[in-house]
């Protein structure tokens, strides 16, 4: 019992100090409303309902997002979401960037986009077969060969 509780003690004290270490995100560039990308609206209501967290500047941060160690996880993955493609500063991409990305989206969306730990959170934003689908037509349709 002593053994439990002296565990029980340090995981609380290693649980409350980690509470310090931030995960920062870099602030969202700059964008005007010309620099989000232009899609037909069903699209644009599919990104926005299952991309846009982590692939744009309007991050919806949940309250979980503020408390270690579930924090580092979160901001771990709209860093890299963001920096790897952000919807709203799409017309700052050049055209190399842009066919990378759509091309990305294209090889993605039916295997891991929105990634399962997101969805266990935001059961919303899952698509189905049909949604995943219009989105890679949206894509190969921009794709220039």
């Amino acid at each position: 019992m002593k053994v439990f509780l002296y565990i029980i003690g340090w995981t609380s004290v290693a649980l409350l100090l980690i509470q310090f270490v931030k995960v920062e995100v870099p602030e969202a560039p700059k964008a005007s409303a010309s620099d989000e990308i232009i899609t037909p609206e069903e699209i644009t209501t599919l990104l926005k309902r299952s991309c846009y967290d982590c692939h744009s500047n309007t991050t919806n941060w949940p309250w979980y997002a503020n408390i270690a160690p579930i924090s580092f996880e979160v901001r771990g993955h709209v860093r890299d979401g963001r920096r790897w493609l952000n919807f709203q500063i799409w017309n700052q991409y050049d055209t190399k960037k842009q066919q990378e990305r759509l091309k990305g989206i294209v090889k993605t969306i039916n295997i891991k986009m929105p990634p399962p730990v997101y969805l266990m959170a935001h059961p919303e934003a899952k698509l189905n077969r049909n949604e995943r689908e219009s989105i890679k037509k949206w894509a190969q349709s921009k794709i220039q060969d």
